[in-house]
């Protein structure tokens, strides 16, 4: 299933949404090519959309779910990607 969270999360004079897949990444890259997402708005298990984009998204069936639960969901499905940690520099 798809799910997105609200549009809350502010960047570049706007405000964003997380969607995410709790089947697999294929089932959200299939997802974000039919909202018309561009490839480069996909981050780690996510794609980051605009307000206007996540609108779009829940005509299209995506479920709005809190943002903590968008977290769980990916976790739940084995498809959390962490950060990668910073790699330290030697002088």
């Amino acid at each position: 299933m798809i799910y997105i969270d609200p549009p809350r999360w502010p960047a570049r004079g706007r405000l964003w949404s997380h969607l995410v897949s709790d089947v697999s990444f294929a089932e959200l890259h299939a997802f974000a090519e039919i909202l018309g997402a561009p490839r480069r708005a996909f981050e780690r298990d996510h794609y980051d959309l605009p307000a206007d984009r996540a609108r779009l998204a829940v005509w299209l069936g995506a479920t709005v779910v809190p943002s903590r639960e968008i977290v769980q969901r990916l976790y739940a499905a084995g498809l959390r990607r962490r950060k990668a940690p910073p790699v330290e520099r030697r002088p």
